[in-house]
């Protein structure tokens, strides 16, 4: 971190975890989204693709307001200089987690594979990258291997059980 408290060279363990917990929000969304286009047969690759890069855009958009209302609230006065750039560095998480899908969806319209395919492999892959985050998260917390296994098991079956409720609700 540099002198001004920039989040550019190397943010704080604290700017990590809030950027890693808007990214995991968002994978999580987006899991629900792909799975509900799959299970409802999407129209296709572009309508699926809007149906993304809309989801996450909006949870970014959603995340930059309530941010800045929280900051006024408490600050009294608009984010700037360092404060909004750790703003859009926490919250530009959330966009990572269409490019996955975006790129799947992409090569399904390419005709590498079927969209519905596309789709569930897409949130497979973000189910395996929420069992990654679990292990490396038990490992850091200095378990065995072993524990760090179930840690992982137990991040996907709760990201699996936030998607059920997501799907449910019609989301």
């Amino acid at each position: 971190m540099t002198s001004t408290g920039d989040v550019s060279e190397h943010p704080p363990v604290a700017v990590l975890a809030e950027r890693l917990k808007e990214r995991i929000y968002a994978e999580l969304t987006v899991v629900a989204v792909v799975l509900g286009l799959a299970a409802g047969g999407a129209e296709s690759a572009g309508a699926a693709a809007l149906s993304v890069a809309g989801t996450v855009l909006g949870l970014w958009l959603a995340t930059i307001a309530a941010d800045h209302q929280a900051h006024l609230a408490a600050y009294g006065h608009r984010p700037r200089g360092h404060e909004l750039r750790r703003m859009l560095f926490v919250s530009s998480a959330l966009l990572i987690a269409a490019v996955g899908p975006l790129l799947l969806i992409a090569l399904s319209a390419l005709g590498a594979l079927e969209l519905t395919a596309a789709l569930y492999v897409s949130a497979g892959i973000s189910l395996a990258i929420m069992f990654a985050w679990g292990l490396g998260i038990g490992r850091r917390m200095g378990a065995g291997l072993v524990a760090a296994l179930v840690s992982g098991a137990v991040n996907v079956a709760i990201g699996g059980l936030v998607v059920a409720v997501k799907l449910l609700a019609g989301h």
